[in-house]
């Protein structure tokens, strides 16, 4: 079976580990939101393809689900006492060297998804790791700060910020003009089954859609492509997914949500049980929707939802 998945940082990296023992035979491949992108002391920092990678390989800090395991911070203590920042971003030791790698290999000359899959080599996910595009998309927040408007880089809003600022919209700025990645579309054309996780819509799985052709390429693929809610009970199950929501008036529910992604793209929608009485209201737009167990609390519960969303793509194959 052939599966693509769009994914953006933890929710979606913990996803794809359960959908790896659901499915161990499987050839799957990922495409990875850049948005999150930022460059920080020189450095290119790819905060969602690292995530994905150091779930799957076996590095992540998995209390904080991102960033390395067994992590020091001598280099951002050392740049801190020379005033150097931001220091509201948590880059640390382990995790300097990837940055390292990245940068000086796409300083050679080599495309960001050549470069991830050098990355991949040492970590060996399991999955074929394919950022969205090669070219720069970074996603900015419209914000009011100080009687001001304007716009910010999405980390400062999401990590310095925590989302306390209204966010007036939501921008991928290069988007518009950006290229899928080598790959990207013809792992589409290839698929089986299309999954969206439970990753944030807007600025994650909305980030990817944004890039011209990876939408249209999905809609046209002709296979169930099937998504997981990541709003269970009116909230979000982790981060501040309904700030974004809001601000490209989207209310924050289940039903909302797949109603954003629209009947033209998803074929069927996973919500929680608590979620139950919304299984109606999707159906009615036209998607087929089951209510099951959404909450990631092990392994073997995500793998369950991975189960339960590749049985959902069969039913509407069938």
């Amino acid at each position: 079976m052939r599966i693509v998945v769009l994914a953006g940082g933890i929710g979606g990296a913990r996803f794809l580990r359960g959908l790896k023992q659901a499915a161990p035979d499987a050839d799957i491949t990922v495409i990875g939101n850049t948005g999150d992108d930022i460059h920080l002391f020189g450095l290119k920092v790819c905060p969602d393809l690292d995530t994905v990678m150091y779930t799957l390989g076996g590095g992540i800090d998995e209390e904080q689900g991102w960033g390395r395991s067994d992590e020091t911070f001598q280099v951002k203590e050392e740049l801190a006492a020379y005033g150097v920042g931001p220091g509201w971003f948590g880059l640390g030791d382990r995790d300097f060297a990837t940055h390292i790698v990245r940068t000086q290999m796409l300083g050679a000359g080599y495309p960001l998804s050549a470069v991830t899959e050098a990355l991949c080599a040492r970590w060996q996910p399991g999955v074929r790791l394919l950022p969205m595009s090669d070219d720069r998309v970074e996603t900015h927040v419209a914000v009011e700060l100080d009687g001001e408007s304007k716009a910010i880089h999405f980390q400062e809003y999401w990590v310095k910020l925590r989302a306390s600022v209204e966010a007036q919209a939501i921008v991928p700025v290069g988007a518009e003009q950006a290229k899928p990645a080598p790959g990207v579309l013809e792992a589409i054309a290839a698929a089986d089954v299309i999954l969206f996780p439970p990753s944030n819509p807007v600025v994650s799985i909305g980030t990817i859609l944004a890039v011209p052709g990876i939408r249209e390429a999905i809609a046209e693929a002709g296979v169930p492509v099937v998504g997981l809610s990541p709003i269970v009970g009116d909230a979000p199950v982790r981060g501040m997914a309904d700030k974004v929501l809001a601000a490209v008036g989207v209310e924050s529910t289940a039903a909302a949500v797949a109603g954003h992604y629209g009947s033209g793209l998803l074929d069927g929608w996973l919500v929680d049980t608590v979620d139950a009485g919304a299984v109606d209201e999707v159906e009615a737009a036209g998607i087929r929707c089951r209510a099951v167990p959404l909450m990631m609390t092990d392994v073997d519960a995500t793998a369950e939802m991975a189960r339960q969303a590749l049985g959902l793509a069969e039913e509407v194959r069938a």
